[in-house]
């Protein structure tokens, strides 16, 4: 009996990176469409808590950086394209880890490049309180997304690199 795998099997399908960026697409748009009807800008829901939904404007780049706005839009669409270019050159969607991690990475980067174009901003949302005043920077599904795809990346390059069949030394 062969042993079933979450990451792997049915989930190497060309289908599943299409699939799982969509998801991620509609997800993050709902959901930030669902902030925008629901708060006010700089309203949170709970008023307290470690874990609040937030709703800020993020014009900068990551974790709020400030950046040109030109460099907003085009840096995730290089990212995009290098992305898609060397998913399909490599024929990295053979494993369906990677798959799912290249879905991931490209849903959440058109989720938020979408916002940027339509918008001018980003909407973030999730908010953790960590200690005191202090709150990590919002951040959205989109976000998620790309920081989970990076995880899987890194996981599959450790695995791959530390398996026996590409060590070089004895």
């Amino acid at each position: 009996m062969q042993k079933a795998s979450f990451l792997q099997g049915s989930l190497q399908s060309h289908k599943t990176l299409p699939v799982i960026a969509l998801l991620v697409l509609v997800l993050d748009q709902l959901t930030k469409l669902w902030i925008d009807v629901s708060l006010s800008l700089g309203e949170s829901w709970p008023h307290d808590g470690f874990l609040r939904f937030t709703h800020r404007n993020n014009e900068g780049i990551v974790f709020g950086f400030s950046a040109p706005y030109a460099l907003t839009v085009a840096l995730p669409i290089i990212v995009l394209g290098a992305s898609a270019y060397l998913a399909y050159r490599y024929s990295l969607l053979r494993t369906g880890m990677l798959a799912v991690a290249v879905g991931l990475f490209i849903g959440g980067n058109l989720g938020n490049l979408i916002d940027r174009i339509r918008l001018g901003y980003v909407t973030d949302f999730i908010d953790f309180n960590l200690w005191g005043d202090y709150h990590w920077p919002a951040f959205n599904i989109a976000d998620l997304a790309i920081v989970i795809a990076v995880i899987l990346i890194v996981v599959y390059l450790l695995r791959s690199v530390l398996s026996p069949a590409h060590r070089t030394w004895k």
